[in-house]
């Protein structure tokens, strides 16, 4: 198994992936960023901590260690925008969140962000699959998760506050809208504020593996930081990243909608 990935193995018919919350960087790339901050500055920081009671359902969990600055494992990897027309990064970003530029130099060119693919991305992928095919081959339906985060604040791609919750589908189209709305209702009767199929409507991810006719349910879920962080609207080497709350305020309805995901699995087996 490939040495920047994370891979615990349940039981229970849902796989939890972790994208974005690697910070590793390979030491003969980080001197071209213009700095190590400022290349994990979009990091879903402690994602993969918040969700650490996912193992204990039983969950499998899957996480790359290496930065989304060097490759992003959530980004088509053809290179087309998943919200063309809009703000986003690329499969090997050259800007932050805040368009501030990551590289002192040259960035990737095709050579290199195909290496990068074949070293990063596809074991990534590989291994995701591997996952769920081996679930799918017991369970006949599983779901997959994709589990972000965000902070609340990121005027260049979206305006105002994000809600607390933003549940992606693709429209409708990667689980069962039976899943996305008990996952919904979840969500609202927190007290928190949600959306469904909003700014945030699936990565490459949900939208690649998502297969509901074929027992595949995937789902996203972006969470904005405030909920178990503190996330300055303006975040600086001095304060960012935050640590994670002791007792997260969202923590309770995670651990609710994993519990549904898992039970929708087994009810639709």
């Amino acid at each position: 198994m490939s040495d920047f990935l994370e891979i615990h193995r349940g039981d229970a018919p849902l796989v939890v992936s972790f994208p974005h919350t690697g910070t590793d960087l390979p030491p003969e790339i980080e001197p071209r960023f213009v700095s190590p901050w400022l290349a994990r500055k979009d990091t879903d920081w402690w994602v993969e901590r918040l969700y650490g009671f996912a193992r204990d359902l039983g969950a499998t969990t899957l996480r790359t260690r290496m930065s989304r600055s060097l490759i992003d494992c959530n980004r088509d990897p053809s290179g087309a925008s998943l919200y063309p027309g809009q703000a986003t990064t690329s499969l090997c970003p050259t800007t932050t969140f805040d368009g501030e530029p990551l590289y002192r130099g040259n960035s990737p060119d095709e050579t290199e962000i195909a290496e990068r693919r074949s070293t990063f991305f596809d074991p990534y992928h590989a291994a995701l699959c591997r996952e769920l095919d081996r679930l799918q081959s017991h369970h006949g339906t599983v779901v997959l998760y994709d589990a972000h985060s965000i902070r609340s604040r990121v005027p260049r791609l979206f305006d105002g506050e994000l809600p607390q919750f933003n549940i992606g589908t693709n429209g409708g189209m990667s689980c069962a809208p039976q899943l996305a709305q008990r996952v919904a209702a979840i969500c609202r009767d927190s007290g928190h504020s949600l959306v469904l199929d909003g700014r945030f409507k699936g990565g490459w991810t949900t939208r690649h593996y998502g297969r509901p006719e074929r027992g595949i349910h995937a789902i996203q879920m972006e969470l904005a930081q405030r909920g178990y962080m503190a996330a300055p609207d303006e975040p600086t080497e001095n304060n960012w990243p935050s640590p994670i709350d002791s007792e997260p305020a969202i923590a309770a309805p995670l651990r609710a909608i994993l519990l549904a995901c898992i039970a929708f699995a087994k009810g639709a087996s």
